[in-house]
Protein backbone atom coordinates (compact mmCIF):
# COMPACT_ATOMS: atom_id res chain seq x y z
CA UNK A 1 0.00 0.00 0.00
CA UNK A 2 1.58 3.01 -1.08
CA UNK A 3 1.28 6.35 1.07
CA UNK A 4 2.10 10.15 1.27
CA UNK A 5 3.60 11.77 4.02
CA UNK A 6 4.34 15.78 3.87
CA UNK A 7 6.99 16.55 5.78
CA UNK A 8 7.50 20.12 6.95
CA UNK A 9 11.73 22.23 5.49
CA UNK A 10 12.81 24.11 8.11
CA UNK A 11 12.08 27.53 6.03
CA UNK A 12 8.83 26.69 6.23
CA UNK A 13 7.68 24.86 3.20
CA UNK A 14 7.16 21.10 2.91
CA UNK A 15 8.27 18.51 0.40
CA UNK A 16 5.31 15.23 -0.20
CA UNK A 17 7.50 11.84 -0.08
CA UNK A 18 6.00 8.58 -1.46
CA UNK A 19 6.26 5.78 1.05
CA UNK A 20 5.50 2.17 1.29
CA UNK A 21 3.43 1.31 4.10
CA UNK A 22 3.47 -2.18 5.90
CA UNK A 23 2.60 -4.95 4.03
CA UNK A 24 -1.21 -6.77 5.53
CA UNK A 25 -1.55 -3.48 7.60
CA UNK A 26 -3.84 -0.64 6.70
CA UNK A 27 -5.02 2.00 9.25
CA UNK A 28 -9.34 2.52 9.15
CA UNK A 29 -8.04 5.97 10.15
CA UNK A 30 -5.61 6.50 7.36
CA UNK A 31 -7.02 4.86 4.21
CA UNK A 32 -4.85 4.64 1.14
CA UNK A 33 -3.73 7.76 -1.22
CA UNK A 34 -4.09 9.69 2.15
CA UNK A 35 -1.58 12.69 2.92
CA UNK A 36 -0.24 12.12 6.00
CA UNK A 37 2.15 14.44 7.90
CA UNK A 38 5.30 13.66 9.13
CA UNK A 39 6.43 13.83 12.74
CA UNK A 40 9.74 15.41 12.13
CA UNK A 41 11.72 18.03 9.68
CA UNK A 42 12.88 16.50 6.22
CA UNK A 43 16.08 18.16 7.65
CA UNK A 44 16.07 16.67 10.73
CA UNK A 45 15.50 12.93 9.09
CA UNK A 46 18.32 13.09 7.16
CA UNK A 47 20.81 14.77 9.22
CA UNK A 48 20.31 11.33 11.78
CA UNK A 49 21.36 9.55 8.95
CA UNK A 50 23.98 11.61 7.85
CA UNK A 51 25.18 11.40 11.34
CA UNK A 52 25.67 7.81 10.90
CA UNK A 53 27.38 7.50 7.40
CA UNK A 54 29.65 10.21 9.21
CA UNK A 55 30.79 7.28 11.81
CA UNK A 56 30.76 4.84 9.55
CA UNK A 57 33.19 6.91 7.06
CA UNK A 58 35.22 8.06 10.14
CA UNK A 59 36.05 4.25 10.77
CA UNK A 60 36.83 3.60 7.46
CA UNK A 61 39.01 6.25 6.64
CA UNK A 62 41.34 4.87 9.58
CA UNK A 63 42.03 2.50 7.24
CA UNK A 64 44.17 4.81 5.33
CA UNK A 65 42.62 4.35 1.75
CA UNK A 66 42.89 7.22 -0.71
CA UNK A 67 39.51 6.97 -1.43
CA UNK A 68 36.38 5.85 0.02
CA UNK A 69 32.65 5.08 -0.98
CA UNK A 70 29.58 4.51 0.99
CA UNK A 71 26.52 3.69 -0.57
CA UNK A 72 23.39 2.87 1.23
CA UNK A 73 19.68 3.72 0.94
CA UNK A 74 17.43 5.97 2.56
CA UNK A 75 13.99 5.16 3.43
CA UNK A 76 11.63 7.48 4.53
CA UNK A 77 8.72 7.29 7.26
CA UNK A 78 6.11 9.24 8.47
CA UNK A 79 6.81 8.58 12.29
CA UNK A 80 10.88 7.51 11.74
CA UNK A 81 11.96 9.99 9.66
CA UNK A 82 14.81 8.58 7.46
CA UNK A 83 15.82 5.64 8.10
CA UNK A 84 18.93 3.18 6.31
CA UNK A 85 17.10 1.06 4.01
CA UNK A 86 17.31 -2.74 4.77
CA UNK A 87 18.58 -5.76 2.54
CA UNK A 88 16.54 -9.01 3.34
CA UNK A 89 16.66 -8.48 7.49
CA UNK A 90 20.00 -6.80 7.86
CA UNK A 91 20.65 -2.83 7.45
CA UNK A 92 22.91 -2.66 4.35
CA UNK A 93 25.73 -0.10 3.79
CA UNK A 94 27.88 -0.99 0.51
CA UNK A 95 31.46 0.20 0.95
CA UNK A 96 34.54 0.41 -1.64
CA UNK A 97 38.04 0.97 -0.23
CA UNK A 98 40.48 1.61 -2.83
CA UNK A 99 44.37 2.21 -2.57
CA UNK A 100 46.11 3.64 -5.44
CA UNK A 101 49.74 2.39 -6.22
CA UNK A 102 52.58 4.71 -6.58
CA UNK A 103 54.10 4.69 -10.00
CA UNK A 104 50.30 5.04 -12.07
CA UNK A 105 50.13 1.10 -11.68
CA UNK A 106 46.44 -0.16 -11.48
CA UNK A 107 44.68 0.75 -8.58
CA UNK A 108 43.96 -1.92 -5.85
CA UNK A 109 39.96 -2.40 -5.09
CA UNK A 110 38.74 -3.84 -1.60
CA UNK A 111 34.70 -4.35 -1.28
CA UNK A 112 32.83 -5.10 1.73
CA UNK A 113 29.19 -5.08 2.97
CA UNK A 114 28.40 -3.88 6.80
CA UNK A 115 25.64 -4.64 8.15
CA UNK A 116 23.56 -1.49 9.93
CA UNK A 117 24.03 -2.23 14.13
Amino acid sequence: MQEFVRFPLADGGSVVVEVEGEPGLEQASVPSGVLRKATTTFEHALSEVRAAASAALAQFRDLGPDEVELKFGVKLDAQAGAVIARTGLQGQFEVKLKWLRDGGAAPAEEAAEEPEG
